[in-house]
């Protein structure tokens, strides 16, 4: 096996004396693992630094073996980690990632997602106008795994317009006035996730609630469920920087 590619750093762990183990995702290829020799130096730790852009050689004798790995920095947002707020959702949208997708198999729409919301978290001068993007990360990571929502007519009319909820079972969209006696047992369906814009403080909670039963009952379920404690500290924060 050898392989060079650009890459997004997922995670690592400690592994032996000195070195890591690192996951990252690739456009073509999907998540790659590997072992970074020295990875917990003192001048490989701000390089293997989850949301990183690294170029990444990964090199093996079979296809069983965990490659050895090489890396380049290409981009770096190391600074961000010092951030609170964006420490925590890079720590989330990385992590969710690293946990979702299985090895070695290739989704580019999501790999471009993921740089665009790394990029948002970035640019952005609040959470105000990242949170949304990271609301449609994960929105695109369910419909790339096969869990994706029908948001664009009313699963009980059929009407595209005026939708308003989203039906807990089948994540189908439902108009406000076939809703009518039911708005409690709905999930809110903010604006912003239809017609795009940088959304208000209310429509992001409303967002982060959609996906998120979404993901906790289709995707991270049992062992995967590890990284919801992240998600929820990521929320938190997020409502008290927006209200």
């Amino acid at each position: 096996m050898h392989l060079i590619a650009d890459a997004i750093l997922l995670a690592t762990r400690q592994h032996g004396e000195h070195g890591a183990v690192a996951r990252a995702l690739t456009r073509g290829d999907g998540v790659q693992p590997g072992y970074v020799r020295g990875g917990r130096s003192r001048m490989l730790r701000p390089v293997l630094q989850p949301g990183n852009m690294l170029r990444g050689e990964w090199r093996a004798r079979t296809v069983e073996q965990l490659p050895a790995l090489t890396v380049e920095m290409l981009h770096s947002r190391a600074a961000l980690h010092a951030e609170p707020l964006a420490a925590a959702a890079i720590a989330w949208v990385t992590a969710l990632t690293a946990t979702a997708l299985p090895e070695a198999q290739p989704y580019p729409y999501l790999y471009d997602g993921l740089d665009g919301v790394l990029t948002a978290i970035e640019s952005a001068p609040s959470a105000r106008g990242w949170a949304g993007a990271v609301v449609r990360f994960e929105l695109l990571l369910l419909a790339e795994l096969g869990f994706g929502l029908d948001l664009e007519r009313c699963v009980v009319t059929g009407l595209t317009e005026d939708l308003a909820y989203v039906s807990p079972r089948s994540g189908g969209a439902v108009s406000r006035g076939a809703a009518v006696g039911y708005e409690d047992k709905l999930l809110r369906l903010p604006e912003f996730l239809l017609a795009g814009g940088q959304p208000d403080g209310a429509a992001i909670t409303q967002g982060f609630a959609l996906t998120g039963h979404f993901l906790a009952r289709d995707l991270l379920t049992e062992r995967r469920a590890e990284p919801l404690p992240a998600r929820d500290r990521l929320i938190d924060a997020v409502k008290r920087a927006v209200a």
